[in-house]
């Protein structure tokens, strides 16, 4: 993407409320970066701090939940932000000021949920009693919710792993009949030569989205990424549908094509929010 020339049309708006993650792979710093990309103005409210690289998380500090109201508010109050995604909130106390909020906006504009649970070395990245603020508080207020299949487990309290595109389906519907959100499901971690997501929404309606599954790639920051990228074709007006559509193309090339470093004799590779 070349560099806009002056004279600059105003761009939409696009709010991430997430952790910040210092190897700017997940969180905060993919969301900025799949904004821009875009052609979104990203604002940010910073959650937490994580000290995380692609294959570990090392440590977690929560911001002062004052703060994270207040970055909140005044954004809320300064920008014409046109959609809203969330990120890692990892506490009760921050989801229900998150949702307090956004409940309390008068014309709320398109939220999309990437429930963040799991890092994708396997992680914790939410307090365990959280899922019930979540599950009472900001669920309900979403546009959209976009789990991976740890993150589905979770939400459905399955007893058993969820290992085929049918199993992911009726786990989905299950949640789908008792909050009456649109859901997301997300087949990667399926890891089938065909990564397949379905959309479902509650009038009974269901959509599929196909794409090439790529082995052996690092994922760190993939849910980050897709997430953002439907809240960009959200602010830009696009339905749920199209929006999808062309966040799921965004991510499969991310993947396929994401940068290597090598450091310290260790070969990383970036997140697919930044590829050649």
């Amino acid at each position: 993407m070349k560099p806009l020339s002056p004279p600059f049309e105003t761009p939409p708006v696009a709010l991430t409320i997430a952790g910040s993650d210092c190897s700017s792979g997940a969180g905060i710093q993919a969301d900025l970066k799949t904004f821009s990309t875009f052609g979104c103005y990203g604002l940010t409210v910073v959650t937490c701090v994580v000290a995380e690289a692609p294959g570990k998380v090392v440590s977690i500090q929560p911001i002062d939940i004052s703060i994270i109201r207040e970055q909140l508010s005044v954004l809320l109050e300064s920008f014409p932000v046109t959609a809203i995604k969330t990120g890692m909130l990892f506490s009760t106390p921050i989801i229900e000021m998150v949702a307090e909020v956004l409940g309390s906006l008068k014309n709320r504009p398109p939220l999309v949920v990437d429930p963040v649970m799991v890092a994708s070395c396997g992680d914790p990245l939410l307090e365990p009693e959280a899922l019930t603020a979540y599950r009472e508080k900001l669920f309900p207020l979403a546009t959209l919710i976009t789990p991976n299949l740890d993150e589905l487990m979770l939400m459905t309290k399955s007893s058993s792993q969820l290992r085929s595109l049918k199993a992911m389906k009726e786990a989905g519907k299950k949640f789908l009949h008792d909050l009456h959100v649109p859901l997301l499901l997300k087949g990667g971690h399926l890891q089938n030569d065909i990564a397949t997501d379905i959309l479902l929404i509650p009038e009974g309606k269901e959509e599929t989205f196909t794409a090439p599954f790529y082995a052996n790639r690092e994922t760190h920051g993939t849910g980050c990424t897709y997430s953002a990228a439907i809240t960009a074709g959200l602010a830009h007006g696009s339905s749920l549908p199209e929006a999808i559509t062309e966040a799921k193309k965004f991510i499969t090339h991310a993947i396929a094509h994401g940068f290597q470093w090598e450091k310290t004799g260790a070969l990383n590779q970036l997140s697919p929010s930044e590829f050649k």
